[in-house]
């Protein structure tokens, strides 16, 4: 016992420092990619030498001054502005300061985009679209985790028969990403049969009262959320089935029914136990993908979430969105991965060990 703590508590810093090295580093290449090397500074540069030029040639109080006297309060207001944003140091320096801010969850202001408020703030930006993008995307990967689950278990108690093989058939749909989907369902739904919204979170005008408000906002979720469920159910609970045969076939479970054990005993002690940590982490990790949403989804049904806030930060080089963006599902996913490795090592010895002889 005693020799086994200094073990656990050895792994877990390990695994903690380990996961902190590989945040840090995918944060700094965010920060690379998002500014495209320094050419984003540099297209800010000559957007900020065009508004001082205009402000100061156009502006009827500077209209006593000669073109050269404008041309010097051009150049002072225009290095003023560069050493005030930090633009005047090499990139190489900029980037490590963006990566401290960045790590620090200090996100700063966006350079273009604004929430509805009026707020350039990145976190209350993110903040705004973060709810809509949670109830649509947690909605659909929980419908589509527990069908996929207690359907695959359904399918292993009748391996063969023809429901196994409608839906063995039909999972190749997934090879056709939701979205695509979803724009039938929208050009049936919607455009033919006028029973269901094009998109949008809500009515409009949005409904005064709450209980209609929220009926608005399930009815515009129903043609999304069925997308990612003909695009997903199927080959999910064709993994998960055949995931279920493979422990059902183990010899302790054979032994299991050989002794008489009840099938629904067997079923849950010998085979969802065993199953149960890949299907912690499968659960887990699709909690913390519903964050990120998704952004041609999101694009299509014109839903108001963090994908499309993502797509539109993008078009407009907004950097400090995009890291922002990206530093919360990065912490996200590090800390939801160390949490589940902790639980692992915690339930199993041979997953320390082993960590600690690599």
């Amino acid at each position: 016992m005693s020799s086994g703590m200094p073990r656990f508590l050895k792994y877990s810093l390990t695994r903690g420092i380990t996961l902190i090295i590989v945040v840090t580093l995918a944060v700094y290449a965010t920060v690379v990619i998002a500014n495209m090397g320094g050419y984003v500074d540099e297209i800010i540069k000559g957007q900020l030498s065009d508004e001082i030029n205009q402000s100061i040639f156009q502006n009827p109080a500077y209209r006593n001054l000669s073109t050269e006297e404008k041309k010097q309060l051009v150049d002072e207001l225009y290095k003023q502005e560069i050493e005030r944003l930090g633009l005047d140091q090499p990139f190489i320096y900029r980037s490590v300061g963006y990566l401290t801010s960045a790590l620090s969850l200090n996100l700063g202001r966006s350079r273009f985009m604004s929430s509805d408020s009026g707020s350039r703030t990145v976190r209350l930006i993110i903040l705004e679209r973060l709810p809509t993008t949670i109830l649509l995307f947690t909605s659909i990967n929980l419908t589509i985790f527990f069908l996929s689950l207690f359907g695959g278990l359904f399918l292993s108690r009748r391996h063969g028969s023809k429901i196994d093989k409608a839906i063995v058939s039909l999972s190749p749909l997934s090879s056709i990403p939701g979205w695509f989907y979803g724009i039938f369902l929208i050009l049936i739904f919607a455009s033919w049969f006028r029973l269901l919204p094009y998109g949008g979170l809500v009515d409009i005008p949005p409904p005064s009262n709450t209980f209609d408000y929220a009926l608005s906002v399930l009815k515009h979720m129903i043609l999304p959320v069925a997308s990612w469920i003909v695009a997903y159910f199927f080959i999910q609970t064709y993994v998960k089935r055949t995931f279920f045969l493979m422990f059902s076939s183990e010899d302790y479970v054979e032994m299991a029914k050989a002794k008489g054990v009840p099938p629904r005993l067997i079923e849950r002690r010998y085979v969802l136990r065993p199953t149960l940590p890949p299907i912690i982490t499968e659960f887990a990790l699709m909690l913390i993908g519903s964050w990120m949403g998704a952004i041609v989804t999101e694009r299509v049904f014109n839903w108001p979430g963090i994908g499309s806030l993502f797509y539109r930060a993008i078009g407009l080089l907004d950097s400090p969105v995009i890291i922002g963006e990206v530093v919360i599902y990065a912490y996200l996913l590090a800390i939801t991965v160390f949490i589940l490795d902790i639980v692992y090592a915690a339930m199993d010895p041979r997953i320390r060990v082993g960590g600690l002889r690599t």
